[in-house]
């Protein structure tokens, strides 16, 4: 079965942080759109975590929020590993975004089942990919065979990006780099990464106030070291 094209692009201080500074959305987002992924695949954490930096409070759900979008069909879904339900009472908010398609939720066994029923009233589509944790390459898997997707890009965090890397799975990394240096309050973006990982740089730009934008393919490791599962923390 053909695995999608997997694409990590993320927005960095010069240092390597991914937090502590304000990112430049803008350019984020368009470069992101330049891939023209079928599927954004963000971490739950991310996902909880911006909508309580940038929303001004949850707003309630409404009618409209119990189904499925009706938007143009080249837009990409977004795909969220969450398999304690922490977006419970959240995923509207994700459902209302403009460019996003819909929303897809990966769970496990182990899921409570009260958050696979608020998915169901809400015809979410859900996907049962592992025991406890997520199995990356059976969600991979049945994104390219059920949804067609051939090119998946993830703008989340540290967690599952570092996973992608060292399960052999990603082959491409975007970095937005901005001019501004973190220092001690940097997050490193690949703290979680124990060995070295050759990439090759192929395409660079300068891009405004000082932001540049580098892009390597990456050197896939072995498929015997995988990690089999996505724990989230």
């Amino acid at each position: 079965m053909m695995m999608p094209e997997v694409i990590i692009h993320n927005s960095i201080s010069i240092d390597g942080s991914l937090t502590n500074f304000e990112p430049n959305m803008t350019l984020h987002y368009r470069i992101a759109s330049s891939y023209k992924p079928g599927v954004h695949l963000v971490g739950s954490n991310t996902v909880k975590t911006g909508i309580e930096l940038y929303e001004d409070g949850v707003p309630s759900e409404e009618e409209k929020d119990f189904e499925k979008p009706e938007r143009d069909k080249s837009l990409p879904y977004w795909v969220i590993p969450d398999t304690r339900g922490k977006l419970k009472g959240l995923l509207h908010t994700c459902r209302r975004f403009e460019y996003c398609k819909d929303v897809i939720v990966l769970v496990s066994e182990t899921t409570p089942t009260e958050y696979i029923k608020h998915l169901e009233i809400r015809n979410y589509d859900y996907h049962m990919v592992g025991k406890k944790n997520i199995d990356l390459e059976k969600a991979l898997k049945l994104l390219s065979s059920e949804y067609k997707v051939k090119k998946v890009l993830t703008d989340t965090g540290r967690i599952l990006g570092n996973l992608l890397i060292k399960q052999g799975f990603a082959s491409e990394l975007s970095l937005l780099i901005h001019p501004v240096i973190v220092g001690k309050k940097s997050y490193n973006i690949f703290s979680d990464i124990n060995e070295n990982i050759s990439l090759k740089l192929w395409k660079q730009r300068t891009l405004p106030q000082g932001h540049l934008w580098l892009v390597y393919s990456i050197k896939n490791i072995s498929r015997h070291k995988r990690i089999p599962t996505l724990t989230e923390s």
